[in-house]
């Protein structure tokens, strides 16, 4: 996919804030309104694009606990049937199939660390093929960003 400048602009803007009017984009750039969302459906279309979200704070919302964890499984043929389980799981927030020691590596939210042990002990480490865990808590975030372009 090939962009230009004012994609670039198109898409820093709305990456910093995605709700940033398109007509005030188009102003910066001296191009129409109209020119915008044409450029932004060919951006959504090529997939460069992938979505628009909203950002929730977990902490306004009593999530203090953010961990990592890396799940052994008995058998890779398990790999389906945990990720079914772990998605039924809310504060399962990502997982990854890894290269290494784990077969998935997630991370999760929870309100504190007794929150996080009893998710642990019930739910994660009872899915059927968790052979065990390795559990990494989160003292602080420094980095949450966008790919640059």
């Amino acid at each position: 996919m090939k962009i230009d400048g004012i994609d670039k602009i198109i898409i820093k803007r709305l990456v910093k804030d995605a709700r940033t009017p398109v007509l005030s984009i188009a102003r910066e750039v001296g191009i129409s309104g109209a020119a915008i969302h044409q450029r932004l459906r060919k951006l959504e279309k090529s997939k460069l694009i992938d979505g628009y979200k909203m950002t929730i704070n977990p902490k306004s919302l009593g999530y203090s606990t953010t961990a990592f964890v890396g799940i052994f499984l008995d058998s890779a043929s398990l790999y389906s049937s945990a990720i079914k389980r772990l998605k039924e799981i809310p504060e399962v927030t990502e997982s990854h199939y890894t290269t290494g020691d784990y077969a998935i590596f997630i991370k999760i939210l929870c309100k504190n660390n007794e929150d996080l042990m009893q998710l642990l002990n019930k739910d994660i480490q009872g899915i059927k093929g968790v052979s065990r865990t390795e559990t990494f808590i989160s003292l602080d975030q420094q980095i949450d960003r966008q790919i640059n372009i």
